[in-house]
């Protein structure tokens, strides 16, 4: 079959790989419809995360499952299906308490840039959808299989909900799908901050009703205007920079709450600050096998259209293009077609 993996920074490559099998009797094997490059994926291309090289890439995916192991009984072969990036049991604890990205059994889900891929403890991780899906819902779909999941988790993080301002830090997918979420979750108000035209038409569409381009302290301070000197009950941190988490907090008024899931990169909280800012942070690696049922039925009703924010489509072979584009900002989100 063929995928991608990276060999270096900015070295992406689409070749033949082994087609993967059942090791594990919960494994299921997928043919995926669709898949993408992630935001996330951007730090080891340009370098700054690194791993044992050449890896195969991608952590997003959706598709029709093709073989299970003998302990699977809850997808079959013939069910489209949804995954999150972490392989959960969904039965201990952790997961029944709702945070499966941390199961006591997880185990990271990759390789997702393929034609097929192999996910590990499938009757956890994997939902089945109602039917197969019109082609034109697939890539809302693979959507939910991350970025629209983090955006959710993001919203529920920051308490986004009937009565609240919901400032959202951050115009990649995960943040403009954390201005649907926390449109969708009742939010009066939600402030897209972003300098780029596309991102704000995107953002207004998906329920922003606020623009603000500046940064940084001039930010925070234009978020305080538009909340009368306050702040936003709720922010979204969607970036992981040290720049983007200060913005977020201080963009918070006393007693509000920040839901951070940009994936953290140098951030270094300063105490006394966070002390005397009655700020609430919660987020990390997004649960998105929690949401993934609801998601799924918002999808099927077409109440929402997450799949928007892939802007650039690409045949498999040309993930290599997808990635200068995203790496560049000339893309959103690139989905690929196997």
């Amino acid at each position: 079959m063929r995928g991608v993996m990276l060999y270096g920074p900015g070295d992406v490559r689409v070749e033949d790989r082994p087609e993967p099998a059942i090791q594990g009797p919960t494994d299921a094997i997928v043919r995926l419809a669709a898949t993408c490059i992630c935001g996330s994926d951007l730090w080891p291309y340009r370098g700054i995360d690194t791993f044992d090289l050449p890896v195969p890439f991608g952590h997003e995916y959706a598709g029709t499952v093709e073989e299970v192991g003998s302990e699977v009984r809850t997808v079959r072969p013939g069910q489209f299906v949804i995954g999150s990036f972490f392989a959960s049991d969904n039965t201990c604890e952790i997961c029944r308490a709702g945070y499966q990205s941390s199961c006591v059994h997880r185990q990271g889900v990759g390789g997702a840039q393929a034609q097929r891929m192999r996910v590990p403890l499938a009757d956890g991780t994997l939902v089945a959808t109602p039917e197969a899906p019109s082609e034109d819902l697939v890539p809302s779909l693979l959507a939910a299989s991350d970025v629209l999941g983090t955006g959710w988790f993001a919203a529920v993080a920051a308490e986004a909900g009937p009565g609240k301002t919901v400032a959202v830090v951050g115009d990649g997918a995960v943040g403009l799908l954390g201005v649907l979420a926390a449109n969708q979750l009742g939010a009066e108000r939600v402030i897209a901050m972003s300098r780029h035209d596309t991102r704000q038409k995107l953002a207004l569409d998906f329920g922003a009703t606020d623009i603000v381009t500046e940064r940084g302290d001039d930010g925070v301070e234009r978020v305080k205007d538009l909340t009368n000197g306050l702040g936003a009950h709720s922010v979204i941190e969607a970036v992981g920079t040290q720049e983007s988490m200060m913005q977020a907090i201080r963009c918070t008024r006393p007693g509000g709450h920040v839901g951070y899931v940009g994936v953290a990169h140098g951030v270094e909280l300063p105490g006394r600050e966070l002390f005397f800012s009655h700020v609430h942070l919660h987020g990390g690696p997004a649960p998105v096998r929690r949401f993934l049922p609801e998601l799924i039925e918002l999808i099927y009703a077409r109440r929402v259209d997450p799949g928007r924010v892939f802007d650039l489509e690409l045949p498999l072979d040309q993930a290599a293009e997808g990635y200068r584009a995203m790496d560049e900002r000339r893309a959103i989100k690139a989905l690929l077609w196997p």
